[in-house]
Formats: C-alpha cells, sequence, structure tokens
C-alpha cells in the first residue's frame, strides 16, 4: 500500500532524537512534552483548491525536514512503517 496526499496535506516520517537534561540524564523522546515536533516530508499533496479554481502552490516538498504543531498530526501505518499526515498550514519551519 502507498499513500499519496491529496490537497493541502503532507505525508511525513518523524524525526526522533533523546535528548540530554544539563545534568546529563536522557530524556526518551516517549516522554510527552510541550514543543513542535520534526519530521521529514515523503510526499506533499498537489495543494488546496482555492475559490477562483486553481490551486495554493505548496510551500514544502519531498524531502524537506520541517517543524510542524505538536497536535496536527494524524498516525498512519503502512506495513511496519508510521506515518504522519498534516495540513500544510501546521508546518512552522522548513529545516535548513
Amino acid at each position: 500500500m502507498k499513500l499519496r496526499p491529496i490537497g493541502d496535506h503532507l505525508i511525513v516520517k518523524a524525526l526522533t532524537a533523546e535528548e540530554t537534561s544539563a545534568s546529563g540524564i536522557i530524556i526518551p523522546d516517549t516522554v510527552d512534552k510541550e514543543r513542535p515536533e520534526r519530521g521529514e516530508v515523503i510526499a506533499a499533496g498537489p495543494g488546496k483548491v482555492l475559490e477562483n479554481g486553481s490551486r495554493s502552490t505548496m510551500d514544502v516538498k519531498a524531502g524537506d525536514k520541517v517543524v510542524f504543531k505538536k497536535y496536527a498530526p494524524d498516525e498512519v501505518k503502512v506495513g511496519k512503517d508510521e506515518f504522519l499526515v498534516i495540513k500544510s498550514d501546521d508546518v512552522m519551519a522548513v529545516i535548513e
């Protein structure tokens, strides 16, 4: 099975990284934190249909690493792989 986003949706693979506190304690990514999430865009939809019938341009493309709102994504599992589906409006930045 393959995912193909529609409209202004993105398929994102989450980027996880353990953090180390100032005292050296490792904080796993499973700890709930109030912060944006990061991921790599796997696929981008064609853009939202505007009132005049044209499509909006997408600000991100496949391969971009992005920061998005924590509670925005829907989780989707395809085989053993887990992906996130988010709207392009929930992307706050592209990591360069």
